[in-house]
Order: structure tokens, then sequence, then C-alpha cells
């Protein structure tokens, strides 16, 4: 109770700042302000109306220092009529508090970094550019769970099932292909790893991304034997094969010229993969055709997001009020006291 009298005693109610941080909830009322002037004057047109009026010579009048003080009864009133009008305009300041949740997806992505991936008909190379792409994939995901294989001649799990988005992005960064040192491209190991990773998850929703330029060359599981083991988990296997066909550059010759080597890439296994999982099979010529097929991804794996609006509602007319009612009976104490004979005209 003392804090809040401490409060209404105080003069921050009036600070320029304060009225700015204010919402109204009756804004309109507050243009009544502007009719007090008229009101004053329409008050003192009629007390001059009814006044007997007697005529003193200039020579008789005389200046009284305490005169100013007539003038503090139509500053009470008027103060008490604009805090009113404050008051009914509701200053109110609200703090609104959103909680976001959704049920999840899990998402593995499967990066190839076999030396392939050095070609640089994408912008620095092919796995750069990949893994730039996939950052930003991230970025646009909320609450899913996403984790991280890569492979080569053979194939690891990087980092597992994560919500946290800046660790798994460091771990992206980290992508060299000294990783592994085992020559190679081992897609179905990668996704056997992949799916196991997901093998106790309750997500309704499972997703590999499956991001490769080549044939699967290593490992000892055959890529369409995996993909029916992650069908069988009801896990659906996004693949793209990254890269053009024909002369494409690869790195410098011995005289620092742009060395050019023919690239081919079959798509049957790619292709047959998606198949067998319900996913979909998606080709990337360029940079910008990746970005395309990992926004198409985003939108068609996109977890509903659903969320709780909690608004909180602080009313600060009271304050005042209080004042509007004190500046009011102290106008009233003014006209039945004393005082009241000094300050009249």
């Amino acid at each position: 109770m003392s804090n809040y009298y401490e409060d209404w005693f105080s003069l921050k109610w009036f600070y320029p700042s304060q009225f700015l941080s204010y919402e109204w909830q009756n804004q309109e009322i507050l243009l009544f302000i502007l009719i007090i002037p008229f009101f004053l004057i329409l008050r003192k047109l009629i007390r001059e109306k009814n006044t007997f009026k007697v005529t003193i010579p200039d020579e008789d009048l005389k200046y009284y220092k305490y005169s100013f003080l007539r003038f503090i009864p139509n500053l009470l009133i008027s103060l008490s009529i604009i805090l009113i009008i404050i008051s009914l305009a509701r200053p109110q300041k609200t703090n609104e508090n959103i909680e976001k949740w959704s049920e999840g997806i899990d998402i593995i992505l499967t990066l190839d970094i076999s030396e392939s991936m050095q070609i640089e008909d994408f912008k620095p190379n092919r796995l750069e550019s990949a893994k730039n792409v996939a950052k930003t994939f991230i970025n646009g995901r909320f609450q899913d769970r996403i984790g991280l294989v890569v492979f080569s001649g053979e194939s690891y799990s990087r980092c597992p099932l994560t919500s946290d988005y800046d660790l798994l992005k460091k771990y992206i960064d980290e992508i060299n292909f000294d990783l592994i040192s085992t020559r190679g491209t081992a897609i179905g190991s990668a996704i056997a790893i992949a799916t196991n990773r997901m093998r106790t998850s309750k997500s309704e929703s499972k997703i590999i991304i499956l991001l490769s330029d080549g044939d699967n060359t290593a490992g000892n599981i055959d890529p369409l034997t995996a993909a029916e083991i992650a069908k069988a988990y009801n896990v659906k296997i996004y693949s793209i094969a990254i890269g053009k066909n024909g002369k494409v550059p690869f790195g410098k010759d011995y005289f620092g010229r742009t060395r050019y080597v023919d690239n081919s890439l079959d798509e049957k296994n790619l292709k047959e993969i998606a198949k067998i999982t319900s996913g979909n099979f998606y080709r990337a010529s360029n940079e910008n055709s990746l970005k395309k097929i990992f926004e198409e991804i985003d939108q068609l794996e996109k977890s509903e997001v659903k969320e709780n609006k909690f608004v909180n509602t602080i009313d600060y007319y009271k304050y005042y009020l209080l004042y509007a009612i004190f500046f009011y009976l102290t106008f009233l104490l003014s006209k039945s006291s004393f005082f009241y004979n000094i300050t009249k005209d």
C-alpha cells in the first residue's frame, strides 16, 4: 500500500516520455482538452455579466502584490478537468508475450564430400555452395531437429539430431575434404547411418536430404537396400544430384590456367532412392537452382507452428483521477475559505 501512494505522489506521471509510452483506449476523448480555453472564456463572460460594476478613477486604483492569486482557482479547476479527460481516455500499457511451439520434423542433411565436390561449376565449389544453401535452409526452420551426416569413401554422423542451430551451423562450417581420407562415394552407407539416427525418433515426419554428385562407388550397403530400410522406418528421402554434365572447371594446371575435366552423373540410383521412400528427386545444375530446391523442400516439409498469445494490460487512469480529485477539492477549499476573498477580483 505504501508503494501505491509513493507512486501516486510521483511527478513521473507528467513526464513527456510517460505520455508517449501510453496506449490510449479512448484517444479521441483527449480532443476535449482543446475546449477548456473556451470554457474559461465563457465562464469569465458569465461572471462579468452578473457582476455589479463600479467606475473608479485610475488615480485611485492600487496595485496589490498578491493580486496574481486570483488566477489560482481557474488554474485548479482547469487542471482538474484536464486530468479527468486524461483519465477518461484510459492511458494504459500492454505487455504481449507470444509462446510458439510446433510438433517439429526430424531432418538429416546428408552431404557428399568426395573429391569431385571440389569441381568449380558452383562458386567457389560444389561443397561450399551446398554448405551455404544448407545453412540458409536451417535458418528458416523452427523447432525442427536437424542432424548432419557426411560421406565420401566412408560415412559418419557429424552431428546428431538437434534444435541447437548455431551448433549445427558451426559443424557445417567445419566440413572439409580432409574429414574422410577414403576415396569414393558411399551413398548406401550414408543413408543407413542417417536412418539409424532416426530409428528411435517419435516424430511423425522423418526426412533425409541426400546431396551427391556421383554414383555409389564405395561402402558395403547397396543404396537401394538402404532406401528400403529407410522406408521401413517411415523415412522419406529427398535426393539432389548436384553438378553439370560435360566439361567443368576443376582447379588450376601447372601454369595457373583453369583446368577442365569431363563430368557425367548417372541419376538412376538417386531417382530410385527417392521413389522407394515416396520422396522427390531434384537436379541442381547451378547454385540458384540448388537454392530453389531447398526452398521447395522447406515448403513441402513445413511444420505447423502454433502460438499462444498472452496480453497483460495495465491501466494508469487512476493516478490522474486521484490528482484530478485533489485539485478539485483544493479548488472547493479555496472557494469556501478566506483564501477565496483574496483571490476575488
